[in-house]
């Protein structure tokens, strides 16, 4: 069962003049350091996951470079995406297999699989924390307020694909 921590209770004057640039950067840290704190269990990455969920959902689709240029902009830690790759290749978690004469497409193998879905419960355990005591219509404005805020900076607040 997930708890929720007790907020202090401070005057909406006082709260509407918090810079939000603090608050967005805070909670990137705590939610991507808990999700990458979960995935580092089965020793992977945030690109792993990514990897592993795009393969998982289009076997044999993708070729690593696609799939690079697609996750490339979504990485903040500069990811040696061929790395991650040849990790989960060594791993036996996936295969590249020849598509036509030209083209290896990637394929999640069993373990590969089983590996995703283990990573999957945690990240779910994750989630739930984080949206524990927000309801649904919050969680939604508060998203609708930071996409605004993108597209007041001229910024791209379109959900990602």
């Amino acid at each position: 069962m997930t708890t929720t921590q007790q907020l202090t209770p401070y005057p909406r004057r006082q709260l509407a003049a918090q810079p939000i640039g603090y608050w967005t950067g805070a909670a990137h840290r705590e939610v991507v350091g808990r999700i990458r704190r979960e995935l580092a269990t089965e020793s992977l990455t945030q690109p792993h996951w990514w990897i592993l969920n795009h393969i998982a959902a289009s076997p044999a689709h993708w070729t690593r470079a696609e799939l690079t240029a697609k996750l490339t902009p979504y990485d903040d830690q500069g990811i040696d995406f061929t790395e991650v790759f040849d990790d989960l290749a060594s791993r036996g978690w996936l295969t590249e297999e020849a598509a036509d004469t030209a083209t290896l497409t990637l394929t999640l193998t069993e373990a590969g699989e089983a590996g995703r879905l283990r990573a999957k419960e945690r990240n779910l355990r994750a989630h739930e924390q984080t949206h524990a005591g927000i309801t649904e219509e919050e969680y939604v404005a508060t998203l609708d307020v930071l996409r605004r805020v993108i597209a007041n900076l001229g910024g791209d607040s379109d959900l990602p694909e």
